[in-house]
């Protein structure tokens, strides 16, 4: 799958020139992409006095072990050309955290659900996967923030439909990927569709993103409803959709991304003054420009603020 995916990136960027960091124009955004393994990474210099309220155990380690779910949506993590390399967003983030902390990121890939189970067994110091901070969660993690949960409608480009409500997704044919929160969302919408004298949604299941924009580039689905950073990437980069409408991850709730740590270890505190920092001078910004991703800045990181509430 990590070779289909880079197979199909480099396909929807060679209009563009080359695969590694020709700028793309559409929709409005220039990106620049690279999806090699040199990253050029931003960095940030130690701040001694933060550092120095990291807990012993993880200090005399030297590094940061930071898991996540390398994936294959980018731009949040997923592999280089070299088909090894994890990059992306959330790699880039914690490289920026590990700096500050004066440790050596070591950047630690697994499934969804490993990432949890490797933060809880101390296998992984932090875990930055596009991680929802959730009440449920909040029982056993502790969470500093560092992006906001947007989902995003994406739809082939041209067309006039646009999503602001649910009545706008009566009768359409929508793809999701299942067990997701956006799943639930668009369940919902529907059977209040239905109960309002409305045309049912008719749901379509994915899992992988080469399946799901061939079904949409061929019109067999009309929208997908997924991670908005991922629909925003690939609108920049191909140039064949567009994002129709941007929604909360948590509904009626503003969702929020975070760092995660397993609870009371004492990491959060020392990661959310990391991720402060890193705000107020412009390292955060600059990596969330890079991967196209300003949107959903967070003006201050946050320890662990209200999440979505329990099913």
């Amino acid at each position: 799958m990590r070779k289909t995916l880079l197979v199909a990136l480099a396909l929807v960027l060679a209009a563009c020139g080359t695969a590694e960091s020709e700028p793309s124009t559409s929709g409005g955004t220039n990106l620049n992409v690279n999806l090699g393994p040199d990253q050029n990474r931003v960095t940030a210099a130690k701040d001694d006095k933060i550092a120095s309220k990291v807990p012993e155990k993880f200090r005399s380690k030297g590094e940061l072990s930071i898991g996540g779910d390398a994936g294959t949506s980018p731009p949040l993590r997923f592999y280089a050309t070299d088909d090894k390399t994890v990059i992306g967003v959330e790699a880039d983030i914690a490289t920026l955290i590990a700096d500050v902390l004066g440790l050596k990121p070591k950047i630690e890939v697994s499934s969804w659900e490993n990432l949890f189970v490797g933060l809880d067994s101390g296998a992984y110091d932090l875990g930055l996967s596009n991680i929802t901070v959730t009440e449920a969660r909040k029982e056993k993690y502790d969470f500093a923030t560092y992006r906001l949960d947007t989902l995003a409608f994406e739809a082939k480009k041209g067309g006039s439909w646009k999503v602001k409500e649910p009545k706008d997704v009566a009768g359409k044919v929508i793809a999701v990927s299942s067990g997701t929160n956006q799943e639930k969302i668009l369940v919902d919408w529907s059977t209040k569709n239905v109960a309002a004298g409305l045309a049912a949604t008719d749901i379509k299941y994915y899992q992988k993103a080469s399946d799901y924009y061939l079904a949409l580039q061929s019109g067999r689905i009309d929208a997908y409803l997924g991670p908005n950073p991922t629909s925003a990437y690939h609108a920049a980069t191909s140039g064949q959709t567009e994002v129709i409408g941007n929604f909360s991850g948590g509904a009626t709730v503003q969702g929020k991304i975070a760092a995660t740590t397993k609870k009371d270890s004492g990491l959060v505190g020392p990661v959310q003054e990391a991720l402060n920092q890193l705000i107020a001078n412009g390292k955060y910004a600059e990596v969330l420009k890079r991967w196209g991703l300003s949107d959903e800045a967070v003006p201050t990181s946050e320890i662990n603020p209200q999440g979505l509430p329990k099913s």
